[in-house]
C-alpha cells in the first residue's frame, strides 16, 4: 500500500478515537452535573468542519427558548430586509408630504436614532401628513405576553411607527424628576404605595397616567415606562418634535412609493442580540412583513418562513413572536443548531457573523458569564432567560481549532437562573478545553 495513502488512514482512524473520547467526556460531564439534575435540559452540538452532529441529549424534545428566539428573528430579517432598513414610506402630490410607517424601531430611539427621518421631515417645506394605521391583524401584544407586565420596560407595545422606542423615560436631576418626552410630564400624579419608603412609577393599566410615589427620588434614577400608543398621540410627539404642523389622515396606500432608508440592518441585529431587546425584535418582524407583503402580517411571515426554511430542520418548530416573550414558542436545540447552520451559511464571513453574536466575556448578555482566554472570547451566542427558563445557543471556538455550533435549552427549574447560567458557562468552557 502506497505510505502516504497508508498514513493518512492510520491518521484518520486516530482522530476518530480521539474525537469519540472527547465527545464521552463531554457526555460524562453533563450527566454528573448536579445542576442538571434537578431541571429538564436539552444539548446539541455540531462540527461545522466535518459537517455532523457530534452529541445530542434530548435534542429532539421541545423546549421553551425565551430569547432564543430571537435568532429565528435575525434569519427573518437578514432574509427579508436588505443592508439598510426601510424607515418610512411616503409620497409628494403638490404641496403634500404623505408618509407611511414601516415598523422601524429607530425613529427618535435614544440608542439608534440616527436623524434620518428627523431631517428628513424636518427638511421638507411641503405639508405633512400621517397616514393612520391601515385595519391590521397585528396586536400590540403577542400570544402567551403577560398583561401585567404592560408598563415594564422590556414590554413596549407593537406599532406601525414607533418614536422615542414608544417609552417615556424618567431620571433624576438633582433633587428633581425630569420626564421625557415632555409632553408626559403633565401625565404624573403622586400616589400613595404600599411601601412609602421606595420610590415608584407605575403606569396605569390602559391609560397613559403615570402614577409616581412620594418617597425621596433615589441619586442617577433612571426608568423606561412603556406609553399606551396611539396614531393621534404619535401625531403630537412629533409635531412637539419637529415643531411644525402635521396631520392625522386616511388615504389609500398606492403601489408605487418611495422609500427612506435609516440604519445599518446589521447594527440595529447587532443592538437586538447582544443586549436582547424584546421590542427591537418585534418590530424588526413587523418592518421584514411590510418589506416582504407590502402590509404588516407577522404570522403570515412566521408561515412562510416555515414552509420556506424550518421545513427542513428535523423537527418541527412553533413560533408566535419574534422576541421570546411568549411562553407559547417551542423549539429544539437540534433545530437551533440547523438554524445556526443555515445563519453561517447567509453570513459566510466569519468576522461579519461573531458581530451578530455576543461574545462571551467582552459584550451584552455574555459579559459577565464567561472569562476570556488570554484576553479573547471563545463563545459567540445568545442567551435567553424568563421565569424557569434559561437557554444560550451560538458558536464555540475549541483549542482543538474547531469552530462548534450548539443549543442548549434549560426549563423547569426553580427559583434564580443564575446556578443554571453558571453551569452552561462551565460545561462550555469544558467543551472549549477538551475538543
Amino acid at each position: 500500500m502506497n505510505k502516504f495513502l497508508f498514513s493518512v488512514i492510520v491518521l484518520s482512524f486516530w482522530s476518530s478515537i480521539v474525537s469519540s473520547q472527547d465527545i464521552n467526556l463531554i457526555q460524562r460531564e453533563l450527566d454528573r452535573s448536579p445542576i442538571l439534575k434537578n431541571h429538564f435540559f436539552s444539548f446539541s452540538l455540531y462540527d461545522i468542519e466535518q459537517n455532523r452532529f457530534l452529541l445530542g441529549l434530548n435534542e429532539d424534545k421541545h423546549y421553551t427558548p425565551a430569547s432564543n428566539t430571537k435568532i429565528f428573528t435575525l434569519f427573518a430579517v437578514l432574509k427579508h430586509i436588505g443592508d439598510s432598513i426601510p424607515a418610512i414610506h411616503y409620497i409628494e402630490k403638490g404641496d403634500s408630504l404623505l408618509f407611511w410607517g414601516t415598523g422601524d424601531p429607530t425613529f427618535l430611539h435614544p440608542k439608534l436614532g440616527a436623524g434620518i427621518v428627523y431631517n428628513f421631515l424636518s427638511a421638507t417645506d411641503k405639508k405633512l401628513f400621517y397616514v393612520g394605521e391601515v385595519r391590521t391583524e397585528e396586536p400590540f401584544y403577542r400570544k402567551g405576553w403577560a398583561m401585567e407586565d404592560y408598563d415594564a420596560y422590556y414590554q413596549p407595545e407593537i406599532t406601525p411607527f414607533p418614536i422615542y422606542g414608544n417609552v417615556v423615560t424618567f431620571k433624576s436631576t438633582g433633587n428633581r424628576l425630569t420626564v421625557f418626552p415632555q409632553r408626559f410630564q403633565f401625565a404624573v400624579e403622586k400616589q400613595a404605595f404600599a411601601e412609602s419608603n421606595r420610590f415608584r412609577i407605575r403606569r396605569k393599566f390602559d391609560e397613559n397616567i403615570f402614577l409616581i410615589s412620594s418617597a425621596r427620588i433615589p441619586d442617577n434614577y433612571l426608568v423606561h415606562k412603556p406609553f399606551k400608543y396611539s396614531d393621534e398621540l404619535f401625531v403630537q410627539l412629533l409635531q412637539d418634535t419637529l415643531q411644525k404642523q402635521v396631520e392625522l389622515i386616511q388615504y389609500p396606500k398606492p403601489t408605487k412609493v418611495d422609500t427612506l432608508f435609516s440604519v445599518a440592518t446589521k447594527d440595529i441585529l447587532r443592538e437586538m442580540m447582544l443586549i436582547s431587546d424584546n421590542f427591537l425584535a418585534e418590530q424588526l418582524m413587523m418592518t421584514a412583513a411590510m418589506n416582504k407583503y407590502g402590509e404588516f402580517n407577522t404570522d403570515r411571515l412566521r408561515k412562510d418562513m416555515e414552509a420556506t426554511y424550518y421545513a427542513y430542520f428535523t423537527d418541527k418548530i412553533d413560533l408566535y413572536d419574534g422576541s421570546g416573550l411568549s411562553p407559547y414558542n417551542k423549539v429544539t436545540a437540534r433545530s437551533v443548531v440547523e438554524l445556526l447552520l443555515m445563519i453561517a451559511q447567509s453570513v459566510p464571513e466569519e468576522n461579519k457573523l461573531r458581530y451578530l453574536f455576543a461574545a462571551g466575556g467582552k459584550e451584552g448578555t455574555l459579559k459577565t458569564t464567561y472569562r476570556l482566554d488570554g484576553g479573547l472570547p471563545f463563545v459567540w451566542a445568545k442567551t435567553g432567560t424568563i421565569k424557569s427558563v434559561h437557554c444560550q445557543s451560538g458558536y464555540i471556538y475549541t483549542r482543538g481549532g474547531r469552530t462548534l455550533a450548539f443549543s442548549f435549552l434549560n426549563n423547569n427549574f426553580l427559583g434564580s437562573a443564575a446556578p443554571v447560567r453558571k453551569e452552561v458557562a462551565r460545561i462550555m468552557t469544558f467543551v472549549r478545553e477538551n475538543y
